[in-house]
């Protein structure tokens, strides 16, 4: 097999694949594996396969197992409401975890080492086609490489994602700043390791939380551009992030210093498509499902599609270690875009709900404050465990209308969209 895209989700197919038996070749457009960004939140949908994997005791070791989830609001600073995560893991079986990015891609990497994975580095697939036996890439240099089955794990900006749909990446017209503060910084020491913490606040948030055992602070600053919205080029820039967080609490502004400044992502997302198999071609993580961030679920995503296909491997596999390629696709392509096209939509949607004004953030006030600690009806489709197929895969929640709050001028909210 070949696996295009060493990133986290590239790499995780790769080990998965390889544990069932196969001999992968993974193709890195890099010269060298890496990975930016700072820190990534696990739910227990991802750290249940990181121990079925062998690496959730690794992983630990390299992040922290917070003890609460909390929301705050952005402008007043107060709490709004939380989840408690040690009962949120007994409920589950896995633990809620956050690590540095760069840690989890490490450790897959090494991973994959490990199994005997042929890691080939700079190699930029410029195409992708379908063969009589299989199929092949050709990269930037002309070099042809040729499998039984080729696996684009090629990210965001896919060149195998155009055999299936011509279709561009949608900009949010948001942005995020990202930065770690070390641990003797005095931000850090008046600041609760134990808490995963999000401050919601009108067309910006502020995320942090502990990195590396205590070590860091990571921060996470977003908010929507004017300049995206005027259609300028130069958007994102540092000007408009002080300009978007004027209004917010003391404690939000006092860790803006602290961004790096740069550097910053524009926050893109594609809508979502359902066939992700061509012949002997198959998508996998950012090249199927790009997500907004707001639900924390675009790497678990990826690492949930590797998965899946091994296991899909394992059921279809022959005695003599032959695999039904046919009857395995299909089986990866009856479960997962739907349960993605969940996530990309209710990402959106979350996102819109995060950053609302007026008497719509009001409303919403009102019902997360009356939210229970140990509610889980929001969450229960996330964080059980993975489907294998479309039967498995549990119900979505029910929304709550903003409308159905109660406040000191209740208006009808249209929209937002938000619920």
């Amino acid at each position: 097999m070949i696996v295009v895209g060493g990133g986290i989700g590239g790499l995780g197919a790769a080990f998965s694949l390889t544990r069932q038996g196969l001999s992968v070749r993974l193709l890195e457009s890099a010269p060298a594996f890496g990975e930016v960004g700072a820190g990534i939140q696990l739910a227990p949908n991802c750290t249940r396969i990181l121990d079925d994997y062998g690496l959730l005791e690794e992983a630990k070791s390299l992040g922290v197992v917070p003890d609460s989830m909390v929301m705050r609001d952005a402008v007043e600073g107060d709490e709004l409401t939380r989840l408690d995560l040690r009962d949120l893991e007994r409920r589950y079986g896995y633990p809620y975890m956050v690590i540095h990015r760069s840690d989890l891609h490490g450790l897959l990497l090494r991973a994959c080492e490990r199994a005997g994975v042929e890691l080939i580095t700079d190699s930029r697939v410029t195409s992708y086609e379908n063969t009589d036996s299989g199929a092949r890439v050709t990269i930037a240099s002309g070099e042809v490489h040729e499998a039984g089955v080729v696996i684009a794990a090629d990210g965001l900006h896919s060149v195998a994602r155009k055999l299936f749909v011509d279709d561009q990446p949608v900009s949010s017209a948001y942005v995020a700043y990202r930065g770690t503060v070390p641990a003797e910084s005095p931000r850090v020491q008046g600041t609760d390791l134990s808490e995963v913490v999000v401050h919601v606040g009108p067309r910006c948030h502020f995320v942090h939380y502990g990195l590396r055992g205590g070590e860091l602070l990571n921060q996470v600053a977003v908010f929507e551009s004017s300049k995206a919205l005027a259609g300028q080029e130069d958007w994102g820039t540092p000007d408009e992030l002080d300009a978007a967080f004027a209004g917010t609490c003391d404690f939000v502004r006092e860790g803006l210093p602290f961004m790096w400044r740069d550097k910053w992502w524009r926050m893109f997302d594609r809508d979502p498509v359902m066939n992700w198999v061509h012949g002997r071609i198959a998508l996998l993580g950012d090249s199927a499902h790009p997500p907004l961030q707001y639900i924390a679920q675009g790497a678990i995503m990826a690492i949930e599609d590797g998965w899946v296909l091994g296991e899909h491997v394992a059921r279809n596999r022959a005695e003599d270690g032959t695999v039904d390629w046919d009857t395995t696709l299909a089986a990866y392509e009856a479960v997962r875009p739907e349960h993605c096209r969940r996530v990309l939509t209710t990402s959106r949607k979350w996102g819109e709900l995060w950053h609302l004004d007026g008497v719509a953030r009001d409303q919403r006030n009102v019902l997360l404050r009356a939210r229970g600690t140990y509610d889980y009806s929001f969450v229960d489709w996330l964080y059980g465990p993975t489907a294998l197929t479309p039967e498995q895969e549990p119900p979505m929640f029910s929304p709550v209308p903003l409308s159905s709050a109660a406040v000191e001028e209740p208006l009808a909210v249209t929209g937002s969209g938000a619920s």
